[in-house]
């Protein structure tokens, strides 16, 4: 009986190791038993040292690639980008003065933001009963920022020509040309990150092709 019963705590002993030793490889497997996978300051600094790593690494151009097409909203981006396209379309620059111009095409970007931010704001609210929150409408505010960042392109041109002390009929033109471009290389960069064949990639970029034609076509017909 003595041995029957050092035979079953032997086994017990067994069993609760190889548990504890299972659920340690668990959380390793997991994450949990390292400082990169605990919720610990070690693991939310080493994550942090690595988004740095990856920033520095990163060259000019992406990081301003980066900053017109964020990775969290580019279609607000895009966006942005047909709206201020649009708006100068419609736009003379023959009896405008350049701040006229720039400033009533940033109010206008600015005010896009605010009423696309608002817009998905009071739609969540009605649509789901929901009360007022200042915490949703400020993640709202800064997810929808996108749609400014993406018209920048255009505005840099303006401000550009400008300063080079071209017209202003000529900086509205290439104004509205460099939306036509910004698409078009938009429709490029999705396929590429993609991987389409070079078929479709020809024609994402004819579709980007497009929809900077009927901007042309709006500001000739305005015109």
């Amino acid at each position: 009986m003595k041995r029957d019963r050092s035979i079953g705590a032997h086994a017990g002993q067994s069993m609760d190791t190889h548990t504890k030793s299972t659920d340690l490889d668990t959380d390793t497997r997991e994450g949990k038993d390292t400082p990169e996978g605990k919720d610990t300051p070690e693991g939310k600094g080493t994550r942090a040292c690595q988004r740095t790593d990856t920033y520095a690494s990163q060259s000019l151009a992406e990081r301003i690639a980066g900053w017109i097409v964020p990775e969290r909203n580019p279609a607000g981006a895009v966006y942005g980008l047909i709206t201020i396209g649009a708006l100068l379309a419609a736009e003379s620059g023959l009896r405008d003065t350049y701040p006229e111009t720039v400033g009533s095409a940033a109010i206008a970007v600015v005010l896009y933001w605010f009423a696309h931010s608002y817009s998905d704001v009071l739609g969540l609210r009605l649509a789901e009963h929901a009360d007022f929150s200042w915490g949703e409408l400020g993640r709202t505010f800064s997810r929808d920022w996108s749609i400014a960042t993406g018209s920048s392109v255009p505005l840099l041109v303006l401000l550009a020509a400008w300063a080079t002390g071209a017209s202003q009929a000529t900086a509205v033109t290439d104004a509205v040309w460099s939306t036509v471009a910004s698409l078009i290389v938009f429709e490029l960069a999705a396929g590429i990150r993609s991987k389409a064949r070079p078929l479709e990639l020809v024609l994402e970029v004819l579709v980007g092709a497009g929809m900077g034609t009927t901007i042309l076509v709006l500001r000739a017909l305005l015109h």
